[in-house]
């Protein structure tokens, strides 16, 4: 999948990519394992200037050696490298890879000596950076990487497999292809009119630029998910002392994190914990119960719930199912009315009560102390933290950047809608069009800028 760089950032990279870069691949600290990789014309050379090989280097080939102290002679330990010739490696350039073994002291030194040999110390992200540029993959699939390396969950990790795979690029590309078709056709009756080539009907055009905004509109719907996958979820439990918020709480982190006893007011500070609910994660918060303070420390707590409702992706308000709706939590409800909100009424071993809303509100009726309602409570929750978007979609819009890029084209095309009811001259409809297709190539990276591609690789750890 080419990549193209944005005009007048070309020279400074095709330099870049010139030299022989050298980082420590694997994560910092002690381990059985420890990785030194280059990349580059010369990294084959500076490889075996390293290390003394008991055969030569071959492409694709792991050989075995030593790492050598050249003030005795002595052996510092043995090693495996690994040779990928260019253009057959995760850069298209040369690529060594020496395994050593993890220690920081042995791999700070075959860094500098690589380093002394004439390599350069890699970028954050360098490695996937010249990938990008070479063409070996694009800039949906770089961000992939990065979400892999940084996947908390299995479920993560599988989708930032499928994205690193090409699926939203896959998704996209037949879209671009259609859109370019209707362009060149658009083009041809605009610059050959004299030649008397048929002009595309209005009707036809309105009908080819519906069809390529369609699949784009499915693909924008799934950023509500995309995104819970990539950033995660931060859950606030809420509620009156003494309703379960606690006990749910335990009952969703699976364990007994937060204290629980029948005493109003029991959690005065602010109790978290990292879940997986259907592989994604999601941080648990549990508050301090929402009433009038009867103490310094428990208004320090209140307070602290308060701000946490503010800033939550979802608020699960708790509530005592087994009794009829207390005038506080009504109130709670009321002012939660543009947030996203789910209640629990608890204590469904006790009874169950009827309650009247002033609002339609998600309502699951558990027992943090049997248990039932629990999967209907998890389930609930990233129904509404999705919005309902699609969550079986390989290719999904994970990030901000992604979403802008594909909303952009959208307004684009809608503003080719607007020119062909208007009966406006197709060269004014190819400027709407051509805008379309600027953003889909922002979002594979086939245009962009230097800031774009420093923003995005410069969060990426060194080494790869």
């Amino acid at each position: 999948m080419g990549s193209t760089l944005a005009s007048g950032s070309g020279d400074h990279e095709i330099a870049a990519q010139l030299e022989t870069i050298v980082a420590i691949a694997t994560p910092p600290g002690r381990g059985g394992i420890g990785i030194v990789r280059l990349s580059g014309s010369r990294a084959k050379a500076i490889g075996e200037g390293l290390v003394r090989l008991a055969h030569p280097m071959e492409p694709g080939r792991a050989r075995f050696g030593h790492v050598i102290d050249p003030a005795t002679g002595d052996t510092l330990d043995e090693v495996v490298a690994t040779f990928f010739a260019a253009p057959h490696s995760y850069t298209s350039d040369d690529i060594v890879e020496i395994a050593m073994h993890g220690s920081p002291v042995l791999l700070s030194y075959a860094l500098d000596r690589a380093l002394a040999a004439g390599a350069r110390l890699a970028e954050p992200g360098e490695f996937t950076r010249r990938a990008f540029l070479s063409g070996r993959l694009d800039l949906t699939q770089a961000e992939a990487v990065r979400d892999l390396i940084d996947a908390s969950t299995l479920h993560q990790a599988r989708i930032a497999a499928q994205q690193m795979g090409g699926a939203l690029s896959r998704k996209v590309a037949p879209v671009k292809d259609r859109l370019i078709a209707l362009i060149a056709g658009l083009e041809a009756g605009v610059d050959f009119a004299e030649d008397d080539i048929d002009t595309m009907p209005s009707a036809e055009i309105a009908t080819r630029v519906g069809e390529i905004a369609s699949p784009l509109r499915d693909l924008e719907r799934t950023f509500g998910y995309g995104r819970l996958i990539h950033e995660g979820l931060r859950l606030a439990i809420v509620g009156r002392p003494n309703v379960g918020k606690s006990s749910l709480f335990n009952r969703l982190v699976e364990r007994d994190r937060a204290i629980v006893t029948a005493t109003p007011g029991t959690t005065r500070d602010l109790v978290t914990e990292r879940v997986s609910i259907e592989g994604i994660p999601v941080e648990l918060i549990d508050t301090a119960g929402l009433r009038e303070a009867s103490d310094e420390a428990e208004s320090i707590g209140i307070t602290k719930s308060r701000e946490v409702m503010a800033e939550a992706d979802l608020i699960l308000m708790v509530i005592d199912g087994a009794t009829p709706l207390h005038p506080d939590d009504l109130a709670t409800i009321a002012s939660l009315a543009d947030r996203p909100l789910l209640l629990a009424a608890n204590k469904l071993d006790l009874g169950v009560a009827e309650l009247s809303l002033d609002r339609p509100v998600s309502l699951i009726r558990t027992s943090a102390a049997t248990g039932e309602g629990i999967a209907a409570l998890r389930s609930s929750i990233l129904r509404i933290a999705t919005n309902g978007a699609p969550s079986q979609e390989a290719a999904l819009v994970t990030n901000l950047r992604q979403k802008q890029a594909v909303t952009d084209a959208l307004a684009s095309l809608s503003k080719a809608q607007e020119a062909i009811a208007a009966s406006l001259p197709h060269e004014v409809l190819l400027v709407d069009l051509y805008d379309a297709l600027s953003s889909l190539d922002r979002l594979t990276g086939a245009t962009t800028t230097d800031d774009i591609m420093h923003l995005i690789f410069s969060t990426f750890c060194i080494g790869k």
